[in-house]
């Protein structure tokens, strides 16, 4: 007999019904991000964690009351979710920070909701302290180890009184580390979602699942936590740094697990194309696999095409393809096809497609294939609107996507003047509605929603979204000849992905001698140490060149028009290549020039480097993030030291020691711990093919690499 989805009513009546139906079914498997046993919890578990944690909030805390959540991924996070919904206290999932990073982001969300507690476990509050700053740390909010909580007090917790409208958990859209903006989710908003995801991806208790995307966020949270529980099928949780460090594991897990429901944003599948070999094929069976679902970043036809031609030799079915679209605004899932019946691929002319007009394209230079992202989800309506007059689009027009329906939030966390403007948008002459104004540009064909672009200026670098005044700031701030406000940060779409341009006007006082390669380098530096992203060109224009509007406002779409038409008119221009300048990219040497390798593992670890960044030198004072290094180069590079220097390091030591000669030294020190120093013996690579990856699983920092903002599903 179906088990009626919608009777729970709450996800505390859910998760008690599954405790009570099915107390010994495995509900939670978590892999270790290296070798080692894994951890399942199953419903009754799972109750028994979450009744401990809200026993004890419910002796600190009122309903409603904000409780930040700062986990590494985990059953301890899942725990402490169901632990906040238990009390009737509101969930703020968050990023966990990091040692040497700042913290303006997590200090704003903290001021922003109010927080009372911050949640996290025993090792966790070590971290938290190195990490944290006074402002964040003292004060009000409190800490609290979840995992050292005394179980005795199970019985003592009280079922909180929770309506369909109450909130739910707030879930923080907003790049910026100065203006986060948290949506309030209700039960009802989620359980309207986890039906539509449920029907629309065919789920049943006979399916399985394998999620590697963080939990911090909508994909990872609603679609690979909640959605296994609301249906009532087990799933197998993977740390996003082991999936990024080896790709093959995620697909191994699938395979041993006869997962039939998986996924992730284009840039996972493209990375397994990369870094799967033919050894690893021979151990995979993808036969079960029947959701493959694919969004967060846009979805490329040829991604989909080349990932199903070289694993249908292990089973994958180009069928399991199931690209959507969402954002955190509208819980999770805005639109998507039927469950197995493929994607829709359709070919535009990219010419009229750029002037905002759709039609037939063919298998010419000047076509763009589109991949189609299904219909609207139950209840759902979705429009296409001029984003200037507020009125629908006529047929064959791109404008703005807005939706309608039960699964979006009715409001921001204390923002009057963003709910109204985002979540309430009213059609002109209509009192239909209201709706939300995704930001996001698009077109209809058949009911079908397809995604071009977006109205608003987020970037999306390697899976990763930007706003662009964050970095704008950052480059404003490297070099005293860059002038405050004046500067415009867009993407640029190349064959090789989205990168970054950065077009910034320079002070009058430096137009007649303008130290061009000491601010290029100093905008590198900036960039990659606050955004851990690498800027592709950099171009310094005139005061007054970058455009803005009446009232102030940065006109960067126009701008970047006028760059991929040729216009800007630069001073000067930076862009990357193979091509290495010390004085251009590096940081002060220690001598105030080029200092090459000194020992065997330098020059192994110099290797490493050259190899992965595809450059042609690099010196041991240099910073692999600001030669252009990001997360994904990072683990990369981390497996190469794995199996060149036979040592285990984890991410957190190449962050905190991002030069050669830093990370020379830890390696050196972990050999001698070891009992195995020696010499290195230096082998060359070939770069002809791609470079190896270990099979020893180390961490890695992945949080901002998965951070959908406010298109979760585009």
């Amino acid at each position: 007999m179906p088990h009626n989805y919608n009777q729970a009513g709450d996800l505390v009546r859910l998760l008690r019904e599954r405790a009570a139906s099915r107390p010994d079914t495995a509900a939670y498997t978590f892999l270790p991000d290296s070798e080692g046993e894994s951890s399942t919890w199953t419903h009754a578990q799972l109750d028994a964690q979450a009744r401990t944690i809200a026993s004890h909030l419910q002796g600190r805390m009122q309903p409603g009351d904000r409780a930040l959540l700062l986990y590494p991924p985990g059953l301890d996070y899942i725990a402490a979710f169901f632990g906040c919904l238990y009390a009737g206290v509101i969930a703020v999932p968050a990023y966990p920070p990091r040692r040497n990073r700042s913290l303006g982001r997590l200090e704003s969300i903290a001021r922003e909701c109010g927080a009372r507690f911050a949640l996290t476990t025993e090792r966790g509050l070590v971290g938290l302290g190195q990490a944290m700053d006074a402002s964040l740390s003292a004060g009000s909010l409190s800490m609290l180890a979840t995992d050292t909580l005394d179980q005795g007090m199970t019985e003592n917790w009280r079922h909180p009184e929770i309506g369909t409208q109450q909130i739910a958990f707030l879930q923080y859209t907003s790049g910026s580390t100065s203006n986060p903006k948290g949506v309030a989710l209700t039960h009802a908003n989620l359980l309207d979602n986890l039906e539509n995801i449920r029907r629309s991806f065919d789920h049943q208790s006979d399916s399985r699942g394998v999620i590697w995307l963080p939990p911090y966020h909508d994909m990872g949270l609603i679609g690979g936590i909640l959605q296994p529980l609301y249906a009532g099928f087990p799933v197998t949780l993977m740390s996003p740094f082991s999936f990024l460090k080896r790709p093959v594991r995620w697909l191994q897990t699938i395979s041993d697990t006869r997962a039939t429901s998986s996924g992730g944003p284009n840039f996972a599948y493209e990375l397994c194309l990369a870094k799967v070999t033919d050894d690893h094929m021979s151990q995979l069976d993808l036969s079960s696999w029947r959701v493959a679902f694919t969004g967060a970043e846009p979805i490329r036809a040829e991604t989909l095409t080349r990932f199903s031609q070289r694993f249908a030799e292990v089973g994958f079915q180009r069928e399991a393809f199931y690209p959507c679209y969402g954002l955190a605004e509208a819980t999770l899932m805005v639109s998507g096809g039927r469950a197995f019946t493929g994607s829709r691929i359709l070919a535009v002319d990219a010419a009229e497609l750029s002037q905002g007009r759709v039609e037939a394209g063919d298998d010419s230079a000047g076509s763009k294939s589109l991949v189609g992202c299904g219909q609207a989800m139950a209840a759902h309506t979705l429009r296409i609107v001029d984003p200037d007059t507020a009125e629908p689009c006529l047929p064959g027009r791109v404008g703005e996507i807005w939706v309608h329906g039960p699964s979006i939030a009715q409001s921001y966390w204390n923002r009057r003047e963003e709910t109204q403007e985002t979540l309430q948008a009213q059609l002109t002459g209509s009192e239909d509605g209201p709706y939300l104004r995704t930001g996001d540009l698009g077109f209809l064909v058949d009911d079908e929603l397809y995604v071009t672009g977006r109205v608003k200026d987020l970037i999306i670098v390697q899976g990763r979204n930007l706003y662009p005044h964050d970095i704008e700031l950052s480059a404003e701030r490297s070099h005293p000849a860059l002038r405050a406000g004046c500067s415009a940060a867009f993407g640029v779409e190349t064959e090789d992905g989205e990168q970054l341009v950065l077009i910034a006007e320079l002070e009058r006082g430096f137009l007649r001698e303008t130290p061009s390669r000491e601010i290029f380098a100093a905008i590198q530096r900036a960039v990659a140490r606050d955004h851990e992203l690498p800027v592709n060109v950099v171009e310094l224009v005139k005061p007054g060149s970058v455009p803005k509007t009446s009232s102030g406002k940065i006109q960067r779409l126009r701008l970047r028009q006028a760059y991929l038409d040729g216009t800007t008119a630069p001073l000067d221009r930076w862009e990357r290549s193979q091509h290495y300048d010390p004085q251009a990219l590096n940081q002060t040497y220690v001598d105030g020039s080029y200092v090459p390798p000194r020992n065997p593992i330098e020059e192994s670890l110099a290797e490493i480097w050259t190899e992965v960044l595809n450059l042609d030198t690099v010196g041991i004072h240099d910073t692999f993030f600001e030669l252009g290094g990001h997360s994904l180069l990072a683990s990369q590079a981390l497996s190469r030291v794995g199996d060149m220097l036979k040592v285990d390091l984890e991410l957190r030591d190449f962050f905190e020691a991002p030069t050669i000669a830093e990370l020379g030294e830890r390696v050196a020190q972990r050999l001698r711990a070891n009992g195995s120093a020696r010499e290195i013996a230096i082998s060359a690579v070939s770069r002809d093919g791609p470079l190896p990856l270990a099979y020893s699983q180390e961490r890695m920092w992945f949080i901002h690499q998965l951070q959908p903002e406010s298109s979760a599903y585009n």
